[in-house]
């Protein structure tokens, strides 16, 4: 007998981190295995340049409250671009 979602999900909650960062891995690829084999690659070079902009001081990092104010006040419509 097939085992509930929450079931798995459950027994998945007792598995160490780095396990349950695999499995989560795992699910997220079979939901989209067409997926651009390109993406992992651009993704890091973007990290890289992003880090080597925050690292040169050539962009100033924004905190987080200050982020999520700028989006919900554009959200409703006030917000500056």
């Amino acid at each position: 007998m097939a085992r509930s979602a929450r079931e798995l999900f459950d027994e998945a909650m007792a598995l160490e981190p780095k396990e349950r960062i695999a499995l989560t891995s795992l699910l997220i690829e079979s939901l989209d295995p067409g997926a651009d084999e390109g993406a992992d690659r651009a993704w890091m070079a973007e990290i890289e340049r992003r880090m080597i902009e925050l690292d040169s001081s050539t962009t100033q990092p924004v905190p987080w409250e200050e982020l999520r104010n700028r989006l919900y006040s554009n959200l409703r419509g006030g917000g500056r671009r």
